[in-house]
C-alpha cells in the first residue's frame, strides 16, 4: 500500500522549488557551505515531490491531501 501525505500542488511546488535549489546550488550561483546546504535541500525537496511523502509530514500527523 502505497502511503501519501502530500496533495497535487504541494508535490508541484517541492518538485519546482527542489530543482532551482539544485540549479543555483550544482550551476555555481551559490558555493561553498551555503552551496552544500541549498543542494541538501534541493534534493530532499525533490525526492519527497517526486514520492509524495514527507517523513516530518507524518512525525506531526499532517497532510495536505484529502
Amino acid at each position: 500500500m502505497k502511503y501519501i501525505n502530500e496533495a497535487g500542488w504541494d508535490r508541484i511546488l517541492r518538485t519546482l522549488v527542489g530543482i532551482i535549489l539544485l540549479a543555483l546550488g550544482f550551476g555555481g550561483v551559490l558555493t561553498g557551505t551555503l552551496g552544500v546546504v541549498v543542494n541538501i535541500i534541493g534534493v530532499l525537496l525533490l525526492v519527497t515531490g517526486v514520492v509524495g511523502f514527507c517523513p516530518v509530514y507524518a512525525l506531526l500527523k499532517i497532510r495536505t491531501n484529502k
